[in-house]
C-alpha cells in the first residue's frame, strides 16, 4: 500500500509540474502531458526510487532521474507533437522534475524503503590502536659493534 501512495502523490504532482511548465509555458496539449507524465511516472518510480535510490543516496538518484527525465520528455515530446526540436522545452522540465524528485527521495527513504532514512547504529564505533616504543626491532649486538667500530678519535 506505500508503494501505491507513492506512485500517486508522485503521478499527480508531476502532472501539476509538467501541466505548469509544458501546457503553460509551452503550449502543449494536456493528453499529451498526461502521457508523458504516466511514462515518466512509472519509468522513474521503479528505476530512480526502487533501484537506484536504496544503493546510493539522494543526490544520485536525482541525477539520475534528471537525465531519465530528459531522455524521455524529449524523445515523447518529438514523437507526440510537430514543430521544431523540443530539447530546451525538455531541459526545464527536466530541471523541475528533479527539483520535484529531490524532495520525493526524501519522503520515499523514510516512509517507503525500509532502513533506508532511519540508519542508527546500536552502539557507537569504539577504535582502538596499539602504540609502541620503536618502529623497527633493532638487535642490540649488531648496533653495538658498529657504533664502537666508527667512533672518531
Amino acid at each position: 500500500m506505500k508503494h501505491v501512495k507513492a506512485l500517486a502523490i508522485k503521478f499527480v504532482s508531476s502532472l501539476v509540474l509538467l501541466s505548469l511548465i509544458l501546457g503553460l509555458l509551452f503550449d502543449m496539449a494536456f493528453s499529451n502531458i498526461f502521457l508523458i507524465t504516466l511514462v515518466l511516472g512509472v519509468a522513474a518510480y521503479l528505476i530512480g526510487d526502487l533501484l537506484i535510490l536504496p544503493k546510493t543516496n539522494n543526490t544520485i538518484a536525482t541525477i539520475a532521474d534528471f537525465g531519465l527525465a530528459l531522455f524521455i520528455i524529449w524523445i515523447m515530446s518529438e514523437n507526440l507533437t510537430y514543430g521544431d526540436s523540443h530539447f530546451l522545452m525538455s531541459l526545464i522540465a527536466a530541471l523541475g522534475v528533479a527539483l520535484f524528485e529531490y524532495m520525493f527521495h526524501k519522503y520515499v527513504a523514510n516512509n517507503v524503503l525500509p532502513n533506508k532514512g532511519r540508519q542508527q547504529q546500536t552502539r557507537p564505533l569504539q577504535y582502538q590502536t596499539e602504540a609502541s616504543k620503536e618502529l623497527t626491532p633493532v638487535r642490540q649486538d649488531v648496533r653495538s659493534s658498529t657504533e664502537e667500530n666508527k667512533k672518531p678519535e
